[in-house]
């Protein structure tokens, strides 16, 4: 297929139509509306065989997925930040009946005071929910990571639900060159939907979501561990047959100019693309400086942030999201990756862009030159006035 110029919402709602899933539950709210839109239009005009359901509630929307899915039914969904939080019990239900549901976040901020604007702090909120997280860095990334996620979830080895995370307005609103994949291609890639112990198969009867006494609770949950687990394997899996496919390579985190670096700033979504070009900048003036971008958050690749950075002199890591009363949700477990390394980097924490404040190529430099200096606490925030 030739190159298109869409932004992430239009990407995704272009990789659910090529998939044309069973079910489609959703309910509009900034900045995810444009990929249910989008996705309506294309059930009115009869490219997909969609059933599309316009609930009247977030907590309905993964409600009906839920249902579909147990049905039997390829599902899913996308919201963002206040509707992601309605879901909230949802979220656990669908990844404790271990349910492929797919589900796009546009990130944003949550209220009060209220706000539509970037930020992490819905999706950190869910991130002990049970679901599988990937976070997207630009429009083509999203359409590939939503194209991903099916194989991810549908995987018989995991059997769990994923969120396609991308950032509101950032990338959900930004028009960019994408290359998407022929519709064939990606029918192959993604395959047929294959249910597990479906409700509407009658004749082997089973119960899903019973009440749980304590003889068994625990084992329920411990199957969940063993599962999530198993993502990292499967994502790499994906990413390469994705890659045969594609040209483009992905992996559970991307290291940037590392091989030789000093000082390393962590981010996740599409700050990590800003970081690309600030470590240019930085290189081109002769600072040994890196940057990585963590793709998969949930289960958090531990191994693979612990190697990356075993040796370095500074990382700062930096969270779109404030966990109130502790440290950042991305720099918790950064430093807990480094704990069993020989070497213990200085490892500051960085708390910005709440709300969808801009952070820019000089914001970012600062956070390197404060590194460089010892300058920088272990707790810092980045543009916020004084």
């Amino acid at each position: 297929m030739k190159r298109l110029a869409m932004n992430g919402d239009q990407a995704v709602a272009l990789s659910w139509k090529q998939i044309n899933p069973d079910v489609v539950a959703s309910y509009p709210i900034t900045p995810q509306t444009i990929i249910v839109e989008a996705f309506a239009e294309y059930v009115a005009n009869g490219e997909v065989d969609t059933e599309y359901v316009c609930s009247e509630s977030e907590h309905s929307s993964m409600s009906i997925c839920i249902g579909a899915s147990a049905a039997g039914a390829r599902a899913l969904t996308a919201t963002a930040s206040a509707g992601l939080a309605f879901m909230w019990e949802m979220l656990y239900i669908a990844a404790s009946m271990r349910l492929p549901v797919v589900m796009t976040v546009a990130n944003r901020a949550l209220s009060g005071p209220i706000n539509i604007h970037c930020d992490h702090s819905d999706a950190m909120g869910a991130r002990d929910s049970g679901w599988v997280q990937i976070y997207a860095e630009n429009v083509q990334e999203a359409y590939d990571n939503s194209l991903m996620s099916f194989r991810i979830a549908e995987h018989m080895d995991v059997r769990l639900p994923v969120m396609n995370c991308l950032d509101g307005f950032i990338v959900t609103h930004a028009i960019e060159s994408l290359a998407p994949l022929e519709d064939e291609q990606v029918r192959k890639f993604v395959g047929e939907f294959k249910p597990v112990l479906p409700l509407l198969n009658v004749k082997e009867p089973h119960s899903f979501g019973p009440f749980d006494m304590p003889d068994h609770y625990y084992e329920h949950k411990y199957a969940q561990q063993m599962a999530i687990e198993k993502v990292y394997d499967v994502v790499r899996q994906v990413s390469e047959e994705y890659a045969q496919l594609s040209g483009r390579k992905y992996d559970l985190i991307e290291c940037y100019r590392c091989e030789d670096a000093d000082y390393i700033a962590v981010a996740m979504g599409s700050t990590a693309g800003t970081l690309k070009q600030v470590v240019d900048d930085l290189r081109a003036e002769g600072h040994k400086v890196g940057s990585i971008k963590v793709r998969l958050f949930r289960p958090f690749p531990y191994d693979e942030v612990a190697k990356a950075l075993e040796g370095r002199k500074g990382v700062a890591v930096l969270d779109r999201a404030m966990s109130f009363g502790a440290r950042g949700p991305l720099f918790s477990d950064v430093r807990s990756a480094l704990f069993d390394n020989r070497s213990h980097p200085r490892t500051v924490s960085y708390t910005y862009g709440l709300g969808g404040r801009d952070v820019g190529v000089e914001d970012l430099k600062q956070v390197y030159r404060d590194l460089e200096s010892g300058q920088a606490k272990i707790v810092n925030y980045l543009g916020v006035k004084q």
